[in-house]
């Protein structure tokens, strides 16, 4: 099962979250309608996709975000603006059947 590794931020980029998930486009749909109240991500208004890495195995994609979370945030910083200098938001354009993301 393929999985993600991923880095979110609020629309100030003061903060960073990083996660992990076999459905990208689930947990941002998620983290957009702040559908778990008391999650990290909703409390911290983190609902823009700024980096993300594609795994085949859903597992090594869990192991990339112990790494990532142990790291500082100047790690996490030049990894953004290595894939995405402008920080925008990758998510933006997604569709669902099910769903839209804004």
């Amino acid at each position: 099962m393929p999985g993600y590794t991923y880095i979110t931020t609020n629309k100030n980029k003061t903060v960073l979250y990083v996660g992990a998930t076999d459905d990208i486009r689930r947990r941002l749909m998620e983290n957009k309608t702040k559908i778990y109240k008391n999650a990290f991500t909703a409390k911290y208004n983190c609902n823009i996709l700024v980096y993300f890495e594609e795994y085949e195995d859903v597992n090594d994609a869990f192991l990339r975000e112990k790494q990532l979370k142990a790291g500082n945030r100047k790690r996490k910083e030049a990894l953004i603006n290595e894939m995405n200098p402008g920080w925008n938001d990758l998510s933006i354009n997604w569709k669902d059947e099910n769903f839209e993301l804004r």
